[in-house]
């Protein structure tokens, strides 16, 4: 999920380039096992990004499986870096009739006008390297601003956007029939990412597609029911231009508003991002 600016990023931005040719070293993935229903975790990946090692098929009713999710709650600090306008709350993501629905609604809880929700498998699930492929509808309305992304499991120690972030779908309802993919490393971040919008995808809100990645040590590609539209390939390696040699786990989530999402529809009530399944091959 794009961030526009430092001083407003929801994590600790620590901007201490890494810069230089240094020796990338690989992390091996994270595996464990869980016992969510219709979630995988035990296959041997095979370095070709075709075993399928975890997923979550969302088929059970209620909350997403916490041995799969973790919640962010609140509006984080200045609405998670963005000046998003909505309260993640527990309640605002459920799974019905084998559906992941994240729902955004008008709402005046706690203090703000919006309500939705952000799952992430941070301490979960994380992995280096593979093919992530997530089929999902997207909520409609101006101000929607739905993401599916992921995050370096460092953040925690060297900030953003040192850590490397992936989007590998955002979209606002703003831009009905638009979605886009981008980059976020030290090299280029904020207002400056590694972008490509796709104009093609219009009936993003009517019907389900696979918005994914093939991620290597050599490059990202990404793709839209498997048609790659955007390569991030940097010729020369550094830490700055390429974090992406080390874990990253995976966040879902429609913000409302903010930076990107824009201006909020006044006669918004509610949307849904509906999620059929996450999986990662190896």
């Amino acid at each position: 999920m794009v961030k526009y600016t430092l001083l407003n990023c929801f994590f600790l931005c620590l901007l201490a380039s890494c810069g230089g040719a240094e020796e990338i070293v690989v992390e091996p993935p994270v595996f464990e096992q869980n016992s969510c229903p219709g979630s995988i975790l035990d296959a041997a990946p095979i370095g070709e990004n075709e075993v399928l090692i975890w997923s979550d098929e969302f088929e059970t009713t209620g909350s997403p499986c916490t041995d799969n999710w973790l919640f962010d709650i609140g509006n984080g600090n200045g609405g998670w870096g963005n000046n998003e306008s909505q309260y993640y709350t527990r309640e605002n993501a459920t799974i019905e009739d084998n559906i992941l629905k994240i729902k955004a609604k008008k709402e005046t809880y706690r203090g703000y006008s919006y309500t939705s929700a952000r799952i992430k498998t941070q301490n979960k699930f994380s992995f280096t390297y593979g093919r992530v492929e997530v089929r999902a509808k997207l909520p409609s309305g101006g101000g929607t601003w739905p993401a599916i992304w992921m995050l370096g499991d460092n953040i925690t120690t060297v900030g953003w956007p040192n850590c490397g972030e992936i989007d590998i779908m955002e979209h606002t309802g703003n831009n009905q029939g638009i979605t886009s993919s981008a980059i976020h490393n030290a090299s280029g971040y904020g207002n400056t990412p590694y972008v490509n919008h796709l104009d093609r995808v219009n009936d993003v809100s009517t019907n389900f597609h696979t918005y994914g990645i093939d991620w290597t040590e050599d490059k990202i590609d990404f793709t839209v029911d498997g048609v790659v539209h955007y390569t991030y390939n940097p010729t020369n390696k550094t830490n700055s231009n390429w974090p992406f040699n080390k874990p990253q786990f995976i966040i879902l989530n429609v913000a409302m508003g903010g930076a990107l999402g824009g201006a909020i529809d006044t006669a918004f009530a509610e949307s849904t991002l509906e999620i059929d399944y996450v999986r990662v091959y190896q």
